[in-house]
């Protein structure tokens, strides 16, 4: 199991009350929350080995260099010797660390690797598993990895964690058209103003999925763009024709890489935690209460 972990925390920050602090009136909700997620996921489904995937780099300058607009409009401050800083709740930064020192003293891997973000760290790993995987993520970048033939499906948290879409091909072809790697191409087409992507003008989603399904994929279509016998429109083929700089760069940018340097880790599900009093520190300081007693709980069970 595979964890999009600020996705998740994000979540955790929106859907739990700023009212639930640590003992020194810090809030604490997105850290209570996403150990409730994360004590929810293990009870429900059980995963053998669980990763905790971060961003090292929640706007990696490759993906800048090809498309300028990458989630720009995400960005707080620029800094050229580092990742931009990006745009978060005040009460939310300063949780993210406690986040991870918690993380770190249960034992559940944590893995960022710099340069990527937490969906190229996911699809590294996907690449390498040699059993089914279950992405769990708010991202629908990630459905570009779903493939049944793999068992490799995404989760994706309706409310909570407890109700959980569960995205397989099936799934795919019936909302969009498209299977998992359709779904990047899809996406490219389509673009995504939350990401900063521009997309084709005037392809929106319905009519991307209908291309795909017509010439099978971009690669297709962009080549149905100097057939005169190919069914378009004379409409789509200019603007296609025109988008080609986009379409030549945005493969790399959409794509969730693969190969990924990851570091050496230990992924097993852990029964114990890895430091227990780092951790029983943590609690008191933090006031994590039940919400850590209960996933302590059921690691042990």
């Amino acid at each position: 199991m595979l964890l999009d972990t600020a996705s998740l925390y994000f979540r955790a920050y929106f859907g739990v009350p700023e009212s639930v602090k640590a003992p020194d009136g810090t809030p604490v909700n997105a850290v209570r929350g996403l150990l409730d997620f994360i004590d929810r996921l293990v009870k429900d489904h059980r995963p053998e080995h669980l990763v905790a995937c971060m961003d090292a780099d929640w706007r990696p300058r490759w993906r800048v260099e090809l498309i300028p607009s990458y989630k720009a409009h995400r960005v707080a401050e620029e800094h050229a010797a580092g990742p931009d800083e990006e745009e978060v709740p005040d009460t939310l930064s300063p949780q993210v660390p406690v986040i991870e020192a918690v993380l770190d003293a249960l034992g559940i891997a944590r893995v960022g690797v710099e340069g990527y973000e937490a969906d190229d760290v996911i699809g590294t790993f996907t690449a390498r598993a040699k059993g089914p995987v279950d992405i769990v993520t708010g991202d629908r970048d990630l459905y570009q990895l779903v493939d049944d033939a793999r068992g490799v499906r995404v989760l994706y948290p309706l409310k909570g964690v407890g109700t959980l879409q569960t995205t397989d091909e099936a799934m795919l072809r019936e909302k969009y058209g498209v299977d998992g790697p359709g779904y990047a191409d899809l996406a490219l087409l389509r673009g995504d103003p939350s990401d900063g992507l521009p997309g084709v003008p005037g392809i929106g989603e319905k009519t991307a999925a209908k291309l795909l399904a017509e010439f099978g994929d971009l690669a297709g279509i962009m080549a149905a763009v100097d057939d005169p016998k190919a069914k378009l429109t004379p409409s789509q083929r200019t603007r296609l024709r025109e988008a080609r700089p986009y379409v030549a760069v945005a493969p790399r940018v959409v794509k969730v890489a693969d190969d990924v340097p990851l570091p050496e880790v230990d992924t097993a599900l852990p029964h114990a935690p890895r430091d227990p009093a780092a951790l029983r520190e943590l609690a008191v300081r933090w006031g994590l209460g039940g919400s850590l007693e209960r996933l302590l709980t059921t690691l042990g069970a």
